[in-house]
């Protein structure tokens, strides 16, 4: 199962986590896979507000959630970005990712649950863009048109089995300022960015993960007790 079913679309978001120069010069990005592709290898770190709202194949509203994300990529070759990516409205939860493993908290829930992040990256966006590869070996790009200083972007997967129909962004200041995720049963999930900052200092601590004290863990070596 992709991981991004665990909180929705949102995986995507997370992982933008290329390792490139990011004081290098960037190109200029007059069209939107331009402006994809400067985001991609000259941003290092991600903060933002998001609002993250699903409707159905009929547009009717599933869901709204809202909270804050931080993302920092990886260091190198091969490697898994990092994330926190907390929901705070309606309800909390809250998705980390050192590296090498990523933590679903659920405080009503009581319960964690772990993953290796090289298998629960499998099949989604996120495997593509939280590593060192480029974005068409998994992705068809093309810019989808300009307007009000924003560039906007259309991902459409080569693979006919991926769990995304496509994935449409809006990029505005070498940053996404808004993600539209499409699924194969109709699904749409909208999440949009304020507050954004990049290439700003994010402590070590954000992506690190404890389990509470008494809640359930399960996955990777879980099966007990948090403490």
């Amino acid at each position: 199962m992709a991981f991004y079913k665990y909180g929705g679309a949102l995986i995507l978001a997370l992982g933008l986590a290329v390792a490139m120069p990011a004081s290098a010069a960037p190109p200029a990005a007059d069209t939107g896979a331009a402006a994809l592709r400067t985001f991609v290898d000259h941003v290092a770190t991600f903060t933002a507000d998001f609002a993250q709202t699903q409707t159905d194949e009929k547009g009717q509203v599933i869901q709204q959630q809202s909270g804050q994300v931080w993302l920092e990529r990886a260091s190198g070759k091969g490697g898994q970005g990092r994330f926190r990516w907390a929901y705070e409205k309606p309800y909390a939860q809250l998705l980390v990712c050192d590296g090498r493993q990523i933590w679903v908290y659920d405080p009503d829930l009581e319960q964690v649950t772990v993953r290796s992040a090289a298998q629960a990256l499998a099949g989604s966006p996120a495997q593509l863009l939280s590593q060192r590869a480029t974005l068409t070996e998994a992705f068809n790009v093309a810019s989808d048109g300009d307007a009000d200083g924003e560039q906007h972007v259309k991902l459409t997967p080569k693979d006919t089995q991926s769990d995304f129909k496509s994935v449409s962004l809006v990029l505005k200041g070498g940053a996404p300022v808004q993600m539209v995720f499409r699924d194969q049963l109709g699904n749409t999930t909208t999440v949009d960015f304020t507050n954004v900052k990049t290439n700003v200092d994010i402590p070590a601590r954000q992506f690190e993960f404890k389990p509470p004290q008494g809640v359930t863990v399960v996955g990777a070596g879980g099966g007990g007790q948090g403490g």
